[in-house]
């Protein structure tokens, strides 16, 4: 090392604040510009307004575009989203908080790392793959219809796919459609941290609990549930948030009824609204914003 460099490196051992700095400038210089710098020329779209007659956007800051945002056919799109987001999130947590139990506090080293592959093996195809092998399975004539057929339970499919606001023709075209191939899609983000805050739990608390005279259920109940609180507010960020900006999903199992993302490109693409799809953005973002100020009281940043 030539003298220069010596005292440099000297210099800097001496001063581990200022070398952080330097060590964090580019990156931090590289997410300003181009996250918060297009997050905030996004922010700023959603500001100016579309003219009616000439069909341009006019670039003067005005608040038309959020009142265009609150007609009751949009908000009737942000509910269907919000609602759509908790179901999957709820449903997410409750199908694998069993499975993340089981691999935590029960599973042998071999039989977890099997059902820790088994889980981490959806996400390695292709995401659009998945979302229309969901479509070809329920489809009126797929897979899990024939299943059903064939076990005397189609007159029950017939009835489910009746019902007003979760039916449609198939579930192939249909809200309950939607809702399973999200719930599969989402799954494996819920899972991963719930079983990592389980694994975190020591033996020696629920030891404890036992030693005390506590029922298994009141062990679970007091000491192994609120301890896995974080994973499970951690997962509920990736399925919430997920849900609530995909267009995929709705757009190849749903139906006629919109959801944001779908919007979104709907006015930026098609109609050239790009004031209105940014106005929707920013629909997501305050809601995900509120939802990350609630779940990091329940520890969620720690478990991720």
């Amino acid at each position: 090392m030539s003298g220069l460099g010596r005292r440099l490196s000297t210099f800097l051992y001496r001063r581990p604040r200022l070398a952080l700095s330097l060590l964090l400038a580019f990156p931090l210089l590289g997410f300003a510009v181009f996250y918060l710098g297009s997050l905030s020329a996004l922010v700023l779209q959603s500001f100016f307004h579309l003219d009616g007659f000439t069909g341009q956007v006019v670039r003067r800051l005005t608040l038309a575009t959020y009142g265009d945002l609150l007609t009751r056919a949009n908000l009737d799109i942000v509910a269907r989203t919000v609602v759509m987001a908790a179901l999957v999130t709820v449903a997410a947590a409750t199908l694998a908080f069993p499975l993340a139990y089981s691999m935590a506090r029960y599973a042998s080293p071999r039989m977890k790392a099997l059902l820790y592959l088994a889980v981490l093996l959806p996400l390695w195809s292709s995401y659009l793959v998945r979302v229309y092998s969901w479509k070809l399975i329920l489809a009126k004539e797929g897979v899990l219809g024939w299943v059903i057929d064939a076990v005397g339970l189609g007159w029950a499919l017939e009835r489910l796919l009746a019902l007003p606001v979760i039916g449609g023709p198939s579930l192939s075209v249909s809200p309950m459609g939607t809702f399973l191939a999200f719930l599969y899609v989402w799954l494996p983000y819920m899972i991963l941290p719930v079983a990592a805050a389980l694994e975190r739990i020591p033996d020696t608390l629920l030891e404890a609990s036992s030693d005390l005279g506590a029922h298994p259920w009141t062990t679970f109940r007091h000491v192994t549930l609120p301890l896995a609180l974080p994973g499970l507010a951690a997962g509920s960020i990736f399925t919430f948030s997920l849900t609530l900006g995909d267009f995929v999903v709705p757009g190849t199992l749903g139906n006629s009824a919109l959801f944001i993302g779908q919007a979104v490109l709907a006015h930026q693409g098609t109609a050239g609204n790009v004031p209105l799809a940014a106005a929707f953005t920013a629909v997501p973002m305050a809601v995900m914003g509120v939802y990350l100020l609630a779940v990091r009281r329940l520890g969620a940043f720690d478990a991720l």
